[in-house]
């Protein structure tokens, strides 16, 4: 079973940028895709971005597209997820998540698809 690492979270103001980086350790990521969540205060997890591993597709929840982009770098199984334009409603603890079942947007909402790592806390002040 893959274990993630999550990195990068911190404290910023409203329109400015962070850089989460999240590791695949253990062995080389042989699943399917790789995403992240995020969680605030007294809400549910939610979906956030995701990447097929090997093939080049991606997927966005509409909160955060045109603001995010994930991207990979599968020689160092690494992932990241560069936030632009960040709001105080993105103020959640992130998760970086790996899935070995198929299907972006079916595994987007299902959370029992994917093994999580232990977050990192992004706050964005007004």
């Amino acid at each position: 079973q893959v274990q993630v690492i999550e990195s990068g979270g911190g404290l910023v103001q409203t329109g400015g940028s962070l850089r989460l980086s999240c590791v695949a350790s253990g062995r080389a990521f042989d699943g399917y895709a790789m995403g992240w969540f995020r969680q605030a205060p007294g809400k549910e997890r939610e979906f956030v971005a995701s990447i097929a591993w090997v093939a080049p597709s991606v997927y966005y929840a509409d909160s955060v597209k045109d603001r995010f982009t994930i991207s990979k770098d599968t020689a160092k199984n690494t992932l990241y997820l560069q936030m632009n334009n960040l709001k105080p409603e993105d103020t959640a603890v992130y998760y970086c998540a790996a899935s070995y079942k198929l299907g972006l947007k079916f595994i987007a909402n299902e959370l029992d698809s994917w093994t999580w790592g232990q977050g990192t806390q992004v706050t964005v002040s007004s």
